[in-house]
């Protein structure tokens, strides 16, 4: 059994089989463990706290890692676009005004808003829907306001009172 551990992940290789620990979804830890199996597609499943993902054995000389971060990667992409969609539609409906368009895109911020368009990170799967909806919300006022101002805060606290508690939130990363 190889073992290598790291403060926010282990990794551990036995039998086939992938797990590594704890990976956030929805502000949930699940540990995620992959399994190579013959197989020509890849599944993806859920049982209690494990996201278990079956792979073809084809994949088994790939770094491991790569693989793992690989699969990580685009089920919050999957994610993403169910709760944003959500997210967004929440909002639309609230405020009775949308962006142009939006994208999911991974960047270095959570969201951005330019020239009337949304964008938001995958990466915000990690958090539950709470936060979701406060970066998606932040951005909608950027559609209004483009600072920070008095009238921008005014805004995001008329429609989530509880803001500054998912401020706190997001700078303890």
């Amino acid at each position: 059994m190889n073992l290598v551990k790291n403060r926010k992940k282990a990794i551990i290789v036995a039998n086939k089989t992938i797990e590594r620990h704890p990976v956030p979804v929805l502000g949930i830890d699940y540990k995620v463990k992959i399994i190579y199996k013959n197989t020509k597609i890849t599944e993806l499943d859920i049982e209690g706290k494990t996201i278990k993902i079956s792979l073809p054995n084809r994949y088994k000389k790939i770094n491991n890692n790569e693989i793992l971060d690989l699969a990580i990667e685009k089920m919050y992409e999957q994610i993403a676009k169910v709760e944003i969609e959500r997210a967004m539609e929440k909002y639309r409906i609230k405020l009775g005004f949308a962006p142009e368009e939006y994208e999911i895109k991974r960047m270095k911020t959570l969201g951005k808003c330019e020239e009337s368009k949304i964008t938001i990170n995958p990466e915000i799967i990690k958090y539950n829907r709470k936060i979701i909806d406060y970066v998606v919300l932040h951005q909608y006022c950027h559609l209004k306001y483009k600072t920070h101002s008095k009238r921008f805060f005014d805004m995001l606290e008329k429609y989530n009172p509880e803001y500054k508690k998912c401020e706190a939130v997001l700078l303890n990363i």
